[in-house]
């Protein structure tokens, strides 16, 4: 169907927000012009802003019809061609060119962005390219030889050491990116190369700051460095000097109640001279751009995460517009000969790469938590390349997962009740709340939506019901021995993050409390009604599920096509089991999502490599 729509009924199309509509009429009021091309440019800036996007690229939908797949009852609205779209806006007052401060800018390739986000993707570019640019100076080489030896001892002829390759980079560079899946020594690597640079600073004072995106990864990062430090080859005065705390980025950074902005910025900087951010992948454009203004200038940056996993909820895919700009682990002859010089190794010559961008990236390989050919391994490998039929011969024979074709919604329940039953079956006849923790990180229900029948809602739902006919809940009261709470905002004050996870368990006395492992697997608990928001969590979206590891995962997915079914979706859920994955979906729903890949658009990696 088409329609030949002048702006009044363009505003009105129900694929757009109020926040679009109030946002396109605002610039037709202040540049004093009802024209269609302004209106359909800011309602459709403002609607991409939303869905994930930095900005708006009109060579991709100058010409096409709007709303792509049309899911409303409403006309196919025909978007003006390139030429002369582009020829409007730049005649109206509120669209300016880089550097104009309008409410609107549009780039020399199309690309028309709210000018807070250019700024903020400007800001960034800058600012990784100036620290890309600076290599820092090895102070004793002969040291630094030594140290690269003992820290990591050479295992196996003729394989590289990643981990190696990174710790060497974090310390002659002052930005380094490790990038890695579930389980390549991300988080020991850093261990290490924190270790190394407090031998190198040897008395000196090195003040270093370790944060993440959410409390929960905070918590684990902090874990993490706690539980490597046992086991490096260093002083014991070393060890003591490594960081022993970790903390969300908005903390680190000083929240402003009520404001956008935070404590620490450009004129009042962060007073650390190492900054570590794990699971970067999580943080979005504005967040980063934020952080990075707050650095100081001969501070060291290092980003933790994994690519291919799912992107920021809020706008913006800055560790993927970082990675995948340019070769990875391709190094400048520069970088090559110093590392050979130090090492003796020969790094791989596998691209002319000569970008100070290029130096400063670094992927682990080598999968140390899956032991052998791990068949969960090999399937994200297979998610990952989008080779679908590799994927689903994997699920149909391999050991350690299993692929089932999804029930209809009347008999999820059914199906789902023997995997229910078996995988809480240990976390609520546990004897104790610490036990009762540990073994509910031994299965999780993972959901690709919050809402439908197969969305968390829903699965919860189901679980609970089949839990209490079991007997082992009570689900009638609210807070009933044995259900899982996931707390959903940050309260400081009750040392309580998003992400973390609790049980409800009856104390001494009898009257239910909420029991969580903190960050030193001390245990603690508070009385119910202390929580800040909350939800039940014997089901959890995948989205919410990053970082996290469990033993056995059930993934299911809705039994219809959806755009947030991608090929980053399917890899971040099936990564977060150690031992068994079990997928129920339609094939046809697994087919095309493999086929659909996570799509933001930004300038940020043109700017970052070009």
């Amino acid at each position: 169907m088409s329609a030949t729509v002048i702006a009044p009924d363009v505003l009105a199309h129900p694929a757009f927000s109020d926040l679009d509509r109030r946002f396109a009429e605002f610039l037709q009021r202040v540049a004093k012009t009802a024209s269609a091309e302004l209106a359909l440019a800011a309602a459709l800036v403002s609607r991409s802003r939303g869905e994930g996007h930095i900005c708006l690229d009109l060579r991709q939908v100058a010409g096409s019809r709007f709303p792509a797949e049309q899911d409303f009852e409403a006309p196919v609205v025909d978007l003006p061609p390139l030429a002369s779209w582009i020829a409007g806006l730049r005649e109206c007052p509120v669209v300016g060119e880089p550097g104009d401060f309008a409410p609107l800018v549009l780039d020399k390739r199309g690309r028309l962005y709210l000018h807070r986000y250019w700024q903020y993707e400007a800001n960034l570019a800058a600012a990784i390219r100036s620290r890309a640019g600076v290599a820092r100076e090895v102070v004793d080489a002969t040291w630094l030889h030594e140290a690269l030896r003992r820290y990591f001892p050479t295992d196996a002829i003729g394989e590289m050491d990643w981990q190696k390759v990174a710790a060497f980079t974090a310390l002659t560079r002052n930005f380094c990116v490790i990038s890695g899946g579930p389980g390549t020594g991300k988080t020991r690597t850093v261990a290490v190369l924190l270790a190394m640079l407090l031998e190198q600073a040897v008395a000196l004072p090195l003040r270093v700051a370790l944060a993440a995106p959410t409390g929960k990864a905070a918590a684990r990062l902090q874990e993490s460095i706690k539980n490597a430090k046992t086991a490096l080859p260093c002083d014991d005065a070393v060890k003591q000097r490594l960081p022993v705390e970790a903390s969300t980025l908005h903390r680190l950074l000083g929240t402003v109640r009520d404001s956008a902005f935070f404590k620490h910025n450009a004129t009042n900087p962060l007073p650390y001279d190492v900054v570590v951010i794990d699971e970067a992948s999580m943080v979005d454009l504005a967040l980063m751009a934020k952080l990075f203004d707050a650095l100081p200038p001969m501070a060291r940056v290092i980003l933790l995460g994994d690519k291919d996993q799912l992107a920021s909820v809020e706008a913006g895919a800055v560790l993927g517009d970082i990675c995948l700009g340019g070769p990875i682990n391709a190094f400048s002859s520069g970088v090559r000969t110093q590392y050979h010089c130090l090492t003796g190794e020969a790094l791989p010559a596998v691209s002319a790469n000569e970008t100070a961008l290029g130096d400063c990236i670094v992927e682990l390989q080598k999968n140390r938590r899956f032991v052998g050919d791990n068949s969960i391994l090999t399937l994200s490998r297979a998610v990952n390349d989008g080779d679908t039929e590799q994927a689903l011969e994997l699920m149909r024979d391999a050991s350690g997962i299993a692929f089932s074709s999804l029930p209809s919604e009347t008999k999820l329940k059914g199906m789902l009740r023997d995997r229910v039953l078996a995988g809480f079956h240990a976390a609520l006849k546990a004897p104790d709340a610490n036990s009762a923790l540990q073994a509910l990180n031994s299965f999780r229900i993972l959901c690709a939506l919050r809402q439908g029948p197969f969305g968390i809602g829903n699965v919860n739902r189901l679980v609970e019901e089949i839990l209490d006919e079991a007997g082992l809940i009570g689900r009638h009261e609210r807070w009933y021995a044995g259900r899982p709470v996931m707390v959903l905002k940050n309260d400081y004050n009750l040392r309580l993050f998003n992400g973390d996870t609790g049980i409800v368990r009856p104390d001494d006395s009898g009257r239910a409390r909420v029991f969580f492992l903190d960050a030193g697997n001390e245990l603690r608990s508070l009385a119910p009604v202390r929580l800040p928001e909350h939800e039940t969590v014997f089901a959890m979206t995948v989205h919410k599920s990053q970082g996290s590891e469990f033993e056995e995962v059930l993934l299911v997915l809705p039994d219809r096509e959806n755009p947030v079914l991608t090929r980053e979706l399917i890899y971040t859920g099936i990564t977060r089991a150690s031992r068994r994955v079990e997928l129920w979906s339609n094939e046809t729903v697994f087919r095309a999502a493999l086929e659909r890949r996570v799509e933001r658009t930004s300038g940020l990696s043109d700017a970052l490599w070009q």
